[in-house]
């Protein structure tokens, strides 16, 4: 009997097997097949044999079913489960693209450009028209660009237009964003206030709506416009806002650079426990010696700053510098010197002490030595201190601030040997160079330097030679070599040229002397407009003009002839050469008075519209010379005089 129960059950587990391989298989239903009858109940003798006649009969009964079941179909396995929907993310909002589409054409060109062209033009009629018939475009996309109406209108100066418009919207519906990802808001900080005041009166969250990660006060700071940026700022909740770090330092760097400093000042006091930003800003300033001059100044004012240096400080940005710097003092002094010199991350990285050093930043160097003067003397990896780099980039200013230290000696060598005297007689760049105009000028700014860092030197060590074997007079003959023979080029074709149109008045202004206006008597041989105002102007004016030529012709002579040694270019040259300008300068504007008051004389006061009108023409010949010219004569004349107060100011500098 068990061997008999063996036999069925294996029976039925191929039948099984079978079975199951037919249902897999994707082809027509076979047809149906005949199951062999169940096996007769077999005694039970214990309880495993219940168990398995049990599963037995429940595999059969199962594949009866399924045999039913596969007569009409196959049944495949059932898809996983699907996961519920997530909540939809909050994105940026778009415009709808109805009438973008190929279908959607013809409605395209009698809506949308109609729509387009009527808030170019600024005509709210006609767009008025268009909306009331259509009310759904006043939120659909009008261009490629996905624009809306109003982005159009946005961009534009039709305030009017706007005003309407947003009054028929949705407060959502100006959070909409183009093709570009721009609000309104975003187009309007480029447009002008009432623009934007329109749009965020109606809706002030669009300060918070980004485009590709701008702010739109970043977009207006980046713009340019004072106005714009103070008027955003004053409708920014600052308290509030949750700026990111790249958000602060791009939008404190902006308005230092356009001199927004009463709005840098109160953005920094925000964010000024971000010790990343302080030093970020720090950096800048260093980087930046315009910020302390401003972006607005008088022409007085800027006179007075270049008479007296230090006189035109910015106290907002001095104030910011004293607020992060007095933050930093309070570290130990390697971390204090780590940060300044540029070592704190990176040893190639510049500190922000020797990058203000080497733009010539003294007002910034300034706050930081009034608040922690240990940092004065400290040297960066070539072994230089602020003011071995003010040497070698021509910064006088940064220079001077040894006088308010004493008179200390310099007598330290770099890496390549050169103390400061050495650094003193090589030659700087050539953006440091045309700082005045000329190759004589510059050899001679080149030599009061050298001049002046010699008293910084003992006598002993102005004779000490660097790695290359080299005295400083050495290195200076030899550095400048190039610069002497252009200078020299220089001062003779300039020379040359002036000398000609010297040549020239004077000869024309001795004829003019014997060849009066009017005659003379023939009786007596005087002139006939003697007794007239305008004949000793004439005469007076052309004697005048004759003897400054002259005189022109032998200065410009003696620059030709010149020897040109290193102390020619000194004060003789540039001396020979203002002389020569100024004469040369006289000698032409004496020439066209005499040339007017000839007129005066030759026409009658009936027709005195004349003399006067060619008395104005002859002026323009003075006014182009002198503006073209003025550069030239300025720096000879203020090289050659103001020279002197180029280093030891009259006023202090650090304190």
């Amino acid at each position: 009997m068990a061997e008999t129960s063996r036999k069925s059950t294996t029976t039925d587990v191929e039948m099984e097997q079978k079975h199951q391989h037919s249902i897999q298989i994707s082809s027509p239903a076979p047809p149906p097949r005949q199951l062999p009858p169940p096996p007769p109940p077999l005694p039970l003798k214990s309880r495993n044999h219940r168990n398995l006649w049990g599963i037995i009969g429940e595999r059969k009964s199962n594949n009866q079913q399924k045999d039913k079941s596969s007569h009409h179909s196959i049944k495949m396995p059932k898809a996983p489960p699907q996961a519920p929907p997530l909540p939809p993310k909050s994105g940026p909002k778009k415009p709808s693209i109805l009438y973008l589409s190929e279908e959607q054409r013809d409605n395209y060109l009698n809506i949308c450009v109609p729509l387009y062209n009527a808030a170019i033009k600024g005509d709210w009629h006609a767009a008025e028209e268009i909306i009331t018939d259509c009310p759904e475009v006043i939120n659909t996309s009008i261009t490629k660009r996905q624009d809306t109406v109003l982005h159009i209108i946005s961009s534009t100066k039709h305030t009017h237009f706007a005003e309407k418009l947003v009054k028929l919207m949705a407060v959502e519906d100006l959070e909409l964003q183009n093709g570009l990802g721009e609000t309104a808001l975003c187009l309007a900080v480029a447009s002008n206030v009432k623009m934007v005041h329109i749009l965020l009166r109606r809706n002030s969250g669009l300060l918070r709506i980004r485009k590709n990660g701008d702010l739109p006060f970043m977009l207006a700071v980046r713009y340019g416009d004072k106005h714009m940026v103070e008027y955003i700022y004053s409708k920014t909740n600052i308290d509030t806002e949750k700026w990111y770090y790249m958000d602060q330092k791009r939008i404190l760097e902006s308005c230092l650079s356009l001199g927004l400093f009463d709005i840098a000042l109160k953005i920094f006091t925000h964010c000024k426990d971000d010790h990343k930003i302080e030093t970020d800003i720090l950096g800048y300033l260093a980087n930046s010696p315009s910020a302390f001059d401003g972006t607005t100044q008088s022409v007085i004012r800027r006179l007075l700053h270049t008479i007296l240096p230090g006189s035109n400080d910015n106290s907002k940005v001095a104030e910011i510098v004293r607020l992060i710097w007095g933050k930093i003092v309070k570290q130990k002094y390697e971390d204090i010197w780590k940060l300044v010199s540029g070592q704190s991350s990176n040893e190639k990285d510049e500190g922000f002490l020797f990058a203000a050093a080497r733009l010539g930043n003294y007002k910034f160097i300034r706050e930081l030595l009034k608040l922690y003067p240990d940092i004065t003397w400290g040297k960066d990896g070539n072994k230089h201190t602020i003011f071995h780099i003010a040497v070698i980039h021509r910064h006088e200013n940064v220079y001077n601030l040894l006088y308010d230290l004493g008179s200390k000696k310099f007598a330290m060598k770099d890496n390549d040997g050169n103390h400061i005297l050495h650094l003193a007689a090589t030659k700087p760049a050539q953006s440091r160079l045309n700082i005045v105009s000329g190759a004589a000028l510059q050899m001679q700014r080149e030599l009061l330097w050298f001049k002046e860092v010699q008293t910084r030197v003992s006598p002993a060590d102005r004779r000490q030679v660097n790695n290359e074997g080299k005295t400083p007079q050495e290195l200076f003959t030899e550095q400048h070599a190039d610069l002497m023979e252009k200078g020299e080029s220089w001062m003779k074709e300039t020379a040359s040229q002036c000398m000609i149109v010297a040549a020239l008045i004077a000869t024309i202004m001795f004829a003019a002397a014997f060849t009066l206006p009017g005659g003379t008597n023939d009786d007596n041989g005087k002139p006939i407009f003697g007794k007239r105002r305008a004949f000793i102007v004439f005469a007076v004016t052309d004697a005048i003009s004759l003897c400054t030529s002259s005189a022109s012709i032998l200065v410009f002579l003696a620059i030709l002839t010149a020897r040109y040694t290193e102390n020619d270019f000194l004060v003789s040259i540039p001396m020979k050469l203002m002389v020569g300008l100024v004469t040369l300068f006289i000698s032409i504007t004496t020439m066209m008075i005499a040339y007017g008051a000839s007129f005066f004389l030759l026409y009658p006061k009936s027709m005195k519209w004349i003399p006067v009108i060619v008395t104005v023409l002859a002026g323009l010949p003075v006014i182009l010379f002198a503006g073209l010219q003025f550069r030239l004569l300025f720096d000879v004349i203020n090289s050659t005089f103001n020279s002197r107060h180029l280093f030891r100011p009259k006023r202090h500098m650090l304190y």
